[in-house]
């Protein structure tokens, strides 16, 4: 029987320094060469450039422990120690060629030509194809932000995207859908930082609000809503309840008709994401200030065409200097103001007393007017609301509510709208994982990208 692991070496197991064979160079160099000679059934005389990538693949594969956010850095810091253990110096001093390599654009390749087709190919009649594989280009669009044709074309494509996507939303969950509503976009991990409930109290206050004066106009919104939860995380699992539970009322209600739906996205997947990142007008990266590591969904939908409503947290902080924080919808309380509330302490009951809609939403969700045949579901989230929230939804939702009031003044603009999300689409090649891998290979590596075409594998003829 196996000895338990100590705290150590559990610790070990999870860290580039303790991933197993690392720090020892014949380990690694014999990983590489198994690879190489058995997997690809290669050795040096024959090997090709993408005969050494994937030999390199599957030895990093082999070592990789890390999970989760820490995937990246972990690979990066794993080619590091490879790199400055001399692991492969003589491979490099014989062929350096072979190590000369670049990512070939494949996230504009798989986020636009394979998910977005249209705006892909608007891209390319206005600045040419070399955005593809150096996505720094996509700058070129900035002097074209006021492009008439421009305009119009990036409009059509998000129309397109969204008319196809309401079809889909109709077959798989039943509701029709107003594809000349907002698409107002919030998927990722459901957590409570990630502040889903920040969402949900708005949702049930533009509902409402309708109700209580369903003559007045209002800008009409589909909210989805998508993520999965960790199977033992219980309060998680709850609001995925809440917000079907929302949905349930408020998409079967004739008062409000086509002006709101709450659709939640089961299943959340990336085969998914590619089907709603085009289709989205407005991305939700609402996250507590301080509390999201980076995050790069907002990325994904920044360079589709959406717009971001946000706070001051993770990536919306460099998407704010490239685009300008006055092309995204930013909101809320910043990292020390943040601070500031834990040191005087944070009264959620303040806020609830403070503000009516608030009040009045938080009471509805608390006496089961969303879950009429089981009138306590909710109270653990009510619960949680008001006495042990870590991430202070109440303290933002003022703010956010003004936001969203924001959002919708200039939708009802399209023309100085789809401006901002041209100017986003401009500005969103510095989040190109060819940058990083560049930055990389010249600070960390030591070598310099070249434009080494690495050959298609020879595929046999039926």
């Amino acid at each position: 029987m196996a000895k338990p692991l100590t705290d150590s070496e559990k610790r070990k197991q999870i860290s580039v320094r303790g991933i197993a064979g690392l720090g020892d160079v014949a380990e690694v160099r014999k990983s590489f060469n198994r690879h190489l000679h058995f997997t690809l059934v290669k050795d040096r005389n024959v090997a090709t450039p993408r005969d050494y990538y994937f030999a390199l693949a599957h030895t990093v594969r082999d070592h990789l422990c890390v999970i989760g956010s820490h995937a990246v850095n972990g690979v990066a810091r794993i080619h590091s120690e490879i790199v400055k253990h001399s692991v492969f110096k003589d491979f490099y001093e014989l062929e350096p060629e072979k190590f000369q390599n670049k990512t070939n654009g494949i996230t504009p390749r798989r986020w636009l030509l394979l998910c977005n087709p249209g705006l892909a190919d608007t891209l390319m009649e206005k600045i040419g194809e070399g955005f593809l594989t150096d996505l720094s280009q996509l700058k070129k669009l900035l002097p074209l932000v006021n492009d008439e044709a421009l305009i119009r074309e990036v409009a059509q494509v998000k129309q397109e995207n969204k008319l196809k996507f309401s079809a889909f939303l109709e077959k798989e969950y039943k509701v029709r859908i107003n594809p000349s509503s907002m698409f107002d976009v919030h998927v990722k991990r459901i957590h409570e930082y990630k502040r889903q409930l920040l969402n949900c109290l708005h949702i049930i206050t533009l509902y409402n609000r309708i109700k209580k004066d369903p003559a007045k106009a209002c800008v009409p919104r589909t909210v989805i809503i998508g993520g999965k939860a960790a199977p033992g995380y219980h309060l998680a699992k709850k609001i995925i309840k809440l917000v079907t539970s929302i949905g349930d009322v408020v998409n079967h209600d004739p008062i409000v008709g086509n002006r709101l739906k709450v659709i939640f996205l089961e299943n959340y997947r990336v085969s998914l994401a590619e089907k709603v990142i085009p289709a989205a007008d407005l991305s939700q990266q609402i996250s507590t200030a301080g509390t999201e590591a980076s995050g790069t969904g907002n990325m994904k939908f920044m360079l589709n065409g959406a717009l971001t409503i946000g706070t001051m947290d993770g990536a919306n902080v460099e998407m704010a200097e490239e685009a300008g924080a006055e092309n995204l919808f930013i909101f809320g309380l910043r990292v020390e103001d943040v601070q500031a509330l834990d040191q005087k302490g944070y009264n959620a009951q303040e806020y609830y007393d403070r503000l009516p809609e608030l009040r009045q939403a938080v009471d509805q969700i608390r006496d089961g007017f969303f879950s009429p045949s089981e009138p306590d579901c909710f109270k653990d989230i009510v619960s949680m609301l008001l006495y042990h929230d870590r991430f202070k939804v109440f303290a933002d939702y003022e703010a956010y509510v003004a936001c969203q009031a924001q959002v919708d003044q200039l939708y009802q603009n399209p023309k100085e709208w789809t401006k901002k999300v041209i100017r986003n689409i401009a500005c969103s090649g510095k989040f190109s994982s060819d940058r990083t891998i560049t930055e990389y290979a010249r600070e960390i590596w030591g070598v310099e990208p070249s434009d080494l075409q690495i050959p298609t594998p020879n595929i046999p003829k039926d």
